[in-house]
């Protein structure tokens, strides 16, 4: 194990090797698009990686600031290859049948667990991009639903006729249930995707940019478009990827590998100089998850260093 530093905030130990778990091949998964199939080494690589018939599943040790305290927790993120039907937005049970209708995406589950005091949180996220951001240049679709014990909130994100349709459903009364488009700006959630799928198709700049819907919902803020400004930061180890608010006192770093497949590891969220949530790489493997649901499958997390059971 080694250090790397990634900002005057961060610290993260990287293990010196990747682990991997073989699985057993998904045919739905080994839908490769066409535009990933060429000579080149790194759309080669692209499809070796990513459509072998297995996901990418990753562990974080979690910082998350709630009722003005810090709260330890864990954060799962499972990034995978899968066909998506781009009328339904949706992922087709029969995929072969839906021709072109059918597109390939890269979809990250993102699982955020905490305890404040008595009682827990968790939360959870499913972002859908196009792996050819050449032809679909919008993430299609993002989910998020978050659970404590005074109840559960829920908010999707349609990409319709150039815009984001959304819908939310909350039991508090001034989010309630509610459905309005939004302009179909640069979303926060999708910055994650997309540097899995290239980090050059993140172009520096200043953006209107849709706030990460975990931000939204515990600082109950109005889903609306703000100014940010994206940049990258060349560390020796690592490169970080900064969006700063500019009309909001909050920032993200998220620090990742410049090889690919550009393995996220850590982030850090900071608002009015105080960190919001942040975490650090546990560990990351390659495995055929949804075929590993028996009992005799349970060890497989200690492979990925879990400490929710």
């Amino acid at each position: 194990m080694r250090p790397l530093c990634l900002s005057p905030h961060l610290l993260v130990w990287l293990p010196a090797g990747i682990l991997l778990a073989i699985g057993c091949f998904s045919a739905d998964n080994a839908d490769t698009p066409s535009v990933l199939v060429s000579n080149n080494k790194v759309e080669s690589d692209f499809a070796s990686y990513w459509y072998n018939g297995e996901g990418e599943l990753n562990t974080y040790r979690l910082e998350q600031s709630r009722y003005g305290e810090m709260r330890d927790g864990e954060v799962v993120m499972v990034f995978v290859t899968e066909p998506f039907s781009k009328s339904k937005q949706v992922k087709p049970d029969h995929p072969a049948k839906n021709g072109t209708d059918k597109i390939s995406v890269i979809k990250l589950n993102h699982i955020r667990r905490f305890s404040t005091g008595v009682y827990d949180y968790s939360m959870m996220q499913s972002v859908f991009t196009p792996v050819d951001l050449t032809t679909w240049k919008k993430t299609l679709k993002t989910t998020v639903t978050s659970q404590d014990w005074c109840g559960h909130t829920f908010y999707q994100l349609n990409y319709e006729g150039g815009k984001y349709k959304v819908r939310g459903f909350s039991y508090f009364e001034k989010e309630g249930d509610q459905t309005t488009t939004l302009k179909a700006d640069l979303l926060e959630d999708e910055l994650w995707t997309r540097l899995r799928i290239n980090p050059n198709h993140l172009k520096e700049g200043v953006y209107h940019v849709i706030p990460a819907l975990f931000y939204s919902r515990l600082a109950h803020q109005p889903l609306k478009p703000r100014q940010a400004r994206l940049r990258k930061v060349k560390k020796e180890n690592h490169t970080e990827l900064l969006l700063e608010y500019l009309h909001l006192d909050r920032t993200l770093i998220i620090s990742y590998l410049p090889d690919f497949p550009h393995k996220i590891i850590a982030w850090e969220e900071i608002q009015d100089g105080r960190p919001l949530s942040r975490g650090w790489l546990r560990a990351s493997i390659k495995s055929a998850y949804w075929q590993q649901h028996d009992n005799r499958h349970t060890g497989l997390r200690d492979s990925l260093q879990m400490r929710c059971r």
